[in-house]
């Protein structure tokens, strides 16, 4: 049986009078990948987004309903949101400080301040992150020396130090190379097995690899959902077909 963890109900998001997203209903289910694809445009990362509320951030009003088990995500804290559903996006931002810094920020900042506990936090994490190995004779670089895929991971890894239910992701791969990709899929194929993942890809071949579930998305518009390998092989509607036939040649 499947257990949903997140669900939108007649998801519409604006910015002023221009309508982003149009009626999007969708469930995601616990502890699987969903990759959402689609045109440039369509609105993906939009929708990607207004998961956590961050899209508000960037001027953008959400109606309908988003559900985190149950309870409407606009009657919860911000930070309660935000920590329950977590967001890395396409480029790395790091912390202006240690790799070991990026991982303890938030510990510290919710009052964490064992410092052997801290310590446990920083392996945890970066093991989990696939990292730890790479960096842990350098835990006090300054996290900016690391290359764009180790800056990915870690901020993967730091997402995690808050223990987020779900991780959203938007094109975390897009700008590394073939070796850092593969990293961060293998990763993200071992965190399934802790965490809800979303994640945005222009790139199909990596949603066929990892993905359980794929929406296809265009004009603002769900077009069509399902298991992976059913959408990719046997598509439902003639507009995703046609995308990924186009996006094959």
């Amino acid at each position: 049986m499947k257990e949903i963890i997140l669900k939108t109900e007649n998801l519409c998001v604006s910015y002023g009078k221009v309508n982003i997203l149009s009626n999007i209903d969708i469930s995601f289910e616990k502890n699987k990948i969903t990759a959402i694809i689609g045109p440039s445009g369509c609105g993906k990362s939009t929708f990607l987004k207004s998961l956590n509320r961050t899209v508000e951030e960037y001027g953008g009003k959400i109606s309908g309903k988003i559900a985190l088990d149950g309870t409407d995500i606009m009657d919860m804290p911000l930070t309660k949101v935000r920590n329950t559903i977590g967001m890395v996006f396409q480029t790395p931002v790091v912390f202006p400080f240690s790799i070991y810094k990026n991982l303890t920020y938030a510990p510290i900042y919710y009052g964490e301040k064992n410092k052997s506990k801290l310590d446990e936090t920083v392996v945890k994490y970066l093991k989990k992150a696939g990292l730890y190995e790479e960096v842990k004779d350098n835990l006090n670089m300054d996290a900016s020396r690391l290359s764009g895929g180790q800056q990915q991971r870690l901020v993967i890894a730091r997402c995690l130090t808050v223990n987020p239910e779900i991780i959203l992701l938007d094109e975390p791969c897009s700008a590394l190379d073939i070796k850092n990709t593969a990293h961060i899929e293998k990763m993200l194929l071992e965190l399934k097995n802790e965490y809800t993942i979303v994640i945005v890809t222009h790139n199909l071949a990596q949603a066929k690899r990892i993905a359980d579930t794929v929406i296809y998305m265009e004009s603002g518009s769900m077009v069509e959902e399902g298991p992976a390998d059913t959408v990719f092989s046997n598509p439902a509607d003639p507009r995703t077909k046609e995308y990924i036939d186009y996006m094959k040649n």
